[in-house]
């Protein structure tokens, strides 16, 4: 055990750079190597996989990152723990041994299992759990046969657990995103869950390093003066055993990490500042001290925490009808009033076929998409992008959509042009479903190899 451990984070979403990771093992010396795959969307496409194929429901991504990396991995010892194992990381388990057997690396693997209640949903509302939504309080039914995947966020203690067994890659599914951070240092220093300032201090500092790059320089306000955002550094939390830390990233790299890198991303997905609620504690945001040392060094410390609550948040996804986009770019002289006439042609045309839908949205990407405010434009705009939207149960209603778009080029005003892809096609619509279940009920279990 050590005093102070190196916690890289190289994956703040599935899809993120897949060089990042790579880059924190070669660039420098790290303990832990933390990668998050799971937005609450990702679990039900998973989820999904898994029904149609047995052998899916993990991110291949990581599998595919693990055969990039194991001989340095293990040649320098550098812990794994990412919660790409999904929905079944049973299956990615066996993967990643299928690589390592091939390379001739024999390595432990724990995984982490009790988070997906899927299956389990009818058992626990016969027995009395409700499942309302957390924000609406709509009632659970409503939506009860439509469910895709049900996940708990469970606490960090189990992955410190998978570490005391002696797993090199630690695989969960819906653990907390700052637990990935924690559980390595529950592990390292022996922390207890009674003790709740050192429990928030690495919840805060997981929380910090959870998106990757956005507090090393990555999606910051002032983004002119970040130098080398091509070869932006990732963040890397150097954890004390007294709760203490420093955000930093390698020698050498791009991005930046300063108070305002770092306060921003401390901003993101917030809540009550006061009240930061994880599934091992809640943490006070505005207890600490943030400290920019100079250098690409911040330090935190003086993190005090309060007792955490008797339930954890479950994500449940469930379908909620199709969507089609489609667009078209408009040019020429007066190419917006020729954008909102086109716009106009295709919604009387679909009414006009008795398509009327639940919702629909009609943007002007360059003029109003993000802003909504079209009153203040420059008064000639020689060219416009128009995408429209519909959202409607039926889904032959939405296909209907995707074949009002094209025949504008022809029969609208001149100028129109930018289709492409085909016509847009009904999607289905995964909505999240925000609950609580009491902690007593959920059991974990962790299985190394």
């Amino acid at each position: 055990m050590s005093n102070v451990i190196r916690i890289a984070n190289g994956q703040g979403f599935w899809g993120d750079s897949i060089d990042a990771p790579v880059n924190l093992i070669n660039d420098g010396p790290i303990d832990y190597l933390t990668l998050d795959y799971l937005a609450e969307v990702t679990l039900s496409i998973m989820q999904r996989q898994k029904l149609k194929h047995p052998e899916a429901g993990y991110a291949r991504d990581f599998v595919d990152l693990i055969d990039r990396v194991l001989p340095d991995l293990v040649s320098k010892n550098v812990k794994v723990i990412s919660n790409a194992g999904g929905v079944n990381p049973e299956a990615c388990r066996d993967a990643l041994l299928k690589i390592a057997k091939a390379k001739g690396i024999n390595i432990k693997i724990g995984i982490i299992k009790g988070d997906n209640i899927y299956d389990e949903l009818d058992n626990f509302t016969a027995n009395g759990v409700d499942f309302k939504n957390l924000e609406s309080g709509e009632d659970f039914d409503s939506i009860k046969d439509e469910v895709y995947s049900a996940n708990v966020y469970i606490d960090s203690f189990c992955i410190a657990r998978a570490l005391d067994e002696g797993a090199q890659i630690v695989l969960a599914g819906r653990v907390s995103d700052p637990g990935l951070a924690l559980g390595p240092a529950i592990h390292e220093f022996g922390w207890k869950s009674n003790e709740i300032d050192l429990i928030a201090a690495g919840t805060l500092a997981g929380h910090i390093t959870e998106c990757g790059a956005q507090c090393t320089g990555g999606n910051y306000t002032r983004w002119n003066e970040v130098e080398d955002l091509a070869n932006i550094g990732y963040p890397i939390i150097e954890m004390y055993e007294n709760g203490e830390f420093i955000i930093t990233k390698h020698d050498g790299t791009g991005g930046l990490v300063n108070r305002q890198t770092v306060s921003e991303q401390i901003l993101y997905e917030m809540g009550d500042p006061s009240h930061y609620i994880s599934p091992d504690v809640c943490v006070d945001f505005t207890s600490f001290d943030l400290v920019d040392l100079g250098e690409n060094r911040v330090k935190l410390s003086n993190i005090k925490g309060l007792e955490a609550t008797p339930t954890y948040k479950v994500s449940i996804s469930y379908f909620a009808g199709y969507k089609a986009s489609g667009q078209l770019t408009i040019s020429g002289p007066d190419a917006l009033k020729k954008a909102e006439l086109v716009a106009a042609l295709i919604w009387k045309r679909l009414e006009n076929a008795g398509c009327i839908y639940e919702d629909k949205s009609t943007e002007f990407l360059g003029i109003s998409s993000c802003h909504g405010d079209i009153n203040s434009i420059p008064k000639q705009i020689n060219e416009v992008v128009l995408r429209l939207g519909v959202k409607d149960n039926d889904k032959d209603k939405v296909n209907r959509f995707g074949k009002e778009i094209a025949p504008v080029i022809t029969n609208g005003p001149p100028g129109v042009t930018g289709f492409a892809g085909g016509r847009p096609k009904a999607q289905e619509i995964v909505a999240y479903w925000p609950t609580l279940i009491p902690k007593n009920l959920i059991k974990t279990d962790v299985d190394v190899n």
